[in-house]
């Protein structure tokens, strides 16, 4: 095995051991994005000679008893992540030469804790996408077959994880977008409750609904980057006081006095049948784990994609209201007035995606059509949370599917926004009840794409999802590799 083929557990213990270093290691995982990377197209930007410059301090670490389990690990991280002196381009042109002058405070954590940042990874453009095909830089592939989407809009990361680039990833999630690219991917994604990690120094998209989260190769990887990430920062006035627990803790065989939900609604009529077979025999897992099943129900689910693309073009509509042109970012030359100016700067500076959000957010929140829109929405936003708080009376956390199918072939939704916004209808509903939920790999489609579970729970869980997807992974017993770039 290669080490860019270990996870960040075993890479963790043979960096210990001293039976690797950390310059080996970041080495490897540089010379298999020279391999892979013109096929996979994960970064927006790479720092090799910085990597491998925090890897030898990292070794220097390690020699002296310091720094954390990520000491020394190859990392990526989204481009939305603020990173001091770094380009931070939100996969726009409209940011293409924004250096923040300070780091992100999970960037700070992963520093802190002797990580290497290898590169920013691709993505949706400000996040707003489920391919990353809204990139204006790359459009990453699935490396499982890369005539197909990652995913989105944290698709670099994850085509970044599982094609070997790195060992782990962050991502942030704003109605899917870490635990969708995770399951079309092959990997594990875990989307935080809402407050858990501080969202300081990511650029906003949806202010309510955005959160950080890891990109991993099992389960137990996941638990390691949640402890690393996760806490209270008064910076952040989202963020939740509350004790961190020790998530790798949870991590025990078993599951017994465990009651997993499955809400009917999860699995409706057109629902791909190979997906609905792979979460089937996931709920078989569990039960042999020594869960018990039940049914439940979240009525309201189907009104999630209404809501959700009303609330979340609103508060990006607001969010974005900076990007004119004015106080740093893209400008539009050759304007003879301030009004031509900005009409210009976000003409030129935003691709078409981000242009219909903004006019949705817009339309919404403007005078006569705020109480049937934008508040209509959040009422409903409401009872979709009292739905959860209900289901969880009779349940210990849920189990579904992660997205409708696997992967599709690019460009095959780029002409149909309808259908693009569907394809996150099982991932909404965690982000608009500020839940935590994770994407487990769960076994494969006939042309070889993976298909992911997603596990959802109350707030503040984490730990009893990370038990459960524990025992998930264990029960599957799924080979672990890097896939072929095929076509």
């Amino acid at each position: 095995m290669e080490p860019y083929e270990l996870t960040i557990t075993e890479a963790d213990t043979l960096l210990a051991e001293k039976k690797l270093s950390s310059v080996e290691l970041t080495r490897s995982c540089l010379e298999q994005i020279e391999r892979t990377e013109e096929a996979v197209c994960s970064f927006i930007s790479l720092d090799p000679e910085l990597a491998l410059q925090a890897a030898a301090e990292a070794d220097q670490r390690r020699q002296r008893g310091q720094g954390g389990p990520l000491c020394g690990i190859p990392l990526s991280i989204k481009d939305l992540l603020c990173t001091k002196d770094r380009t931070t381009t939100c996969g726009s042109k409209m940011l293409e030469n924004f250096a923040p002058p300070y780091d992100a405070t999970v960037v700070e954590k992963l520093n802190a804790d002797g990580a290497v940042l290898v590169g920013k990874a691709a993505m949706d453009e400000f996040a707003m996408g489920s391919t990353s095909e809204n990139c204006a830089y790359k459009i990453p592939a699935n490396p499982w077959n890369v005539d197909c989407v990652a995913g989105g809009s944290s698709g670099g990361s994850a085509a970044s994880v599982a094609s070997g680039q790195v060992l782990g990833s962050l991502g942030s999630d704003t109605g899917g977008s870490i635990r969708q690219p995770a399951a079309l991917c092959g990997i594990v994604g875990m989307k935080p409750t809402y407050g858990r990690v501080s969202r300081y120094g990511l650029v906003a998209f949806a202010s309510s609904l955005d959160q950080i989260g890891p990109l991993t190769r099992d389960v137990t990887d996941s638990a390691l980057m949640m402890q690393a990430i996760c806490g209270y920062d008064r910076r952040d006035s989202t963020s939740v006081e509350r004790p961190v627990e020790e998530y790798r803790s949870f991590l025990t065989e078993g599951l017994k006095g465990v009651r997993v939900g499955v809400p009917q609604e999860y699995f409706p009529e057109g629902l791909d049948p190979e997906v609905n077979q792979v979460v089937m025999n996931g709920v078989e897992v569990l039960k042999s784990a020594g869960a018990e099943i039940v049914e439940v129900s979240i009525p309201h689910i189907d009104y999630c994609v209404a809501v959700y693309y009303l609330i979340a073009p609103a508060e990006a509509s607001s969010n974005l209201a900076r990007y004119d042109g004015v106080a740093y970012g893209f400008r539009q030359a050759g304007a003879t007035d301030l009004i031509t100016m900005y009409k210009d700067t976000r003409s030129q500076g935003f691709g078409p995606e981000v242009k219909r959000r903004i006019l949705i957010g817009t339309y919404a929140l403007s005078s006569g059509y705020y109480d049937a829109y934008y508040k209509k929405a959040s009422q409903v936003r409401t009872l979709i949370l009292n739905d959860f708080r209900r289901a969880w009376e009779s349940c210990d956390l849920l189990i579904s599917p992660v997205s409708p199918t696997p992967a599709w072939k690019k460009g095959e939704k780029v002409d149909d926004p309808l259908a693009m916004y569907l394809s996150d209808i099982f991932t909404l509903s965690t982000n608009l009840a500020g839940l935590p939920g994770i994407s487990v790999p769960g076994g494969f489609s006939s042309s070889g794409l993976p298909i992911g579970i997603q596990l959802q729970g109350p707030h503040f869980h984490e730990g009893p999802l990370l038990r459960c997807g524990f025992n998930l992974e264990k029960g599957l017993n799924l080979t672990r590799h890097i896939p072929s770039l095929s076509v």
